[in-house]
């Protein structure tokens, strides 16, 4: 049997991202789902919506972008499809290998981090200062910063919801201590800590682009130094003196632990170094 055509159009990228907004899925979800879906109404450039036009521009994105990239932009494509009732053009994604060791290229060292805290310091910067080691010391999204308060830094804790979730972030003492500090001096009691000139809350690419700006002053290659790296230093430093999956797993907020199995991943080096020191080569 025939599969119906249809037409891709902005106004029901719209109709979806008001639906995704009244299952309360998150402003950078949303956002990135309509983006995905624009890009692919961009590539039909007026051309049916079809199953095989959708399999076309699977294969060409698999040939320009990392398959984990292909296939979030495939998910955000089949939540529409199920949404306009048009299940029949689901497409499959990629079969992905969970990857043994993580990339050391992309992967951002502690020493590294140190070296940026101290180039931010360096360049009068004590909030981006502040606010990388705040993300870096909780394992917080960057989407998440706005709920490290003023409040909160009283409290010693910090209340995140978003994605339908609740959960608890404890802030440590020395960090809080710092933040005390901070807000004394911008004369702040309430609200976001880390803020915009206009009292705005900083939002991803305001931090993004203060982070690549410390780069060179740093030393640090550019591709290593982006907001979730530090998750992801925060991921491996608890496991890795904690060994507790699931508690970790907990404090990201992830609901599904294999997601958790992937922050801890560690570079072939470590192994390698792991392995020469059990002392079996004999000779």
């Amino acid at each position: 049997m025939k599969t119906k055509d249809h037409t891709l159009t902005a106004g029901l990228i719209r109709r979806y991202a008001s639906y995704l907004q009244e299952q309360e899925r998150g402003s950078a979800t949303i956002q990135k789902y309509t983006r995905d879906l624009t890009a692919l109404r961009k590539h039909l450039a007026g051309a049916p919506l079809t199953k095989g036009a959708l399999v076309r521009w699977k294969e060409g994105l698999s040939q320009t972008h990392a398959p984990a990239s292909v296939n979030s932009m495939l998910a955000a494509v089949n939540g529409f499809l199920r949404f306009m009732g048009w299940r029949e053009m689901a497409v499959k994604l990629l079969k992905i290998q969970r990857p043994l060791f993580c990339d050391e290229e992309r992967e951002l060292s502690r020493a590294e981090y140190i070296r940026l805290v101290h180039a931010a310091q360096k360049a009068g910067d004590l909030r981006l200062s502040l606010l990388l080691q705040t993300i870096c010391a909780t394992g917080i999204r960057v989407s998440e910063l706005p709920f490290i308060t003023a409040e909160a830094v009283a409290a010693g804790r910090a209340v995140i919801v978003g994605k339908g979730k609740r959960r608890t972030v404890f802030l440590p003492e020395k960090l809080c201590r710092l933040l005390q500090k901070y807000l004394h001096k911008q004369k702040k009691t309430a609200g976001a800590v880390f803020t915009t000139r206009t009292g705005r809350p900083m939002d991803r690419s305001n931090i993004w682009r203060a982070m690549k700006a410390l780069c060179e002053r740093a030393g640090v290659a550019r591709g290593k130094v982006f907001p979730h790296n530090l998750r992801h230093l925060f991921a491996r430093t608890y496991y890795a003196a904690e060994k507790d999956l699931s508690r970790l797993a907990d404090l990201l907020g992830h609901s599904n632990i294999n997601t958790t199995r992937i922050y801890t991943i560690e570079s072939g080096t470590v192994h390698a170094r792991q392995i020469g020191r059990m002392g079996l080569v004999i000779t």
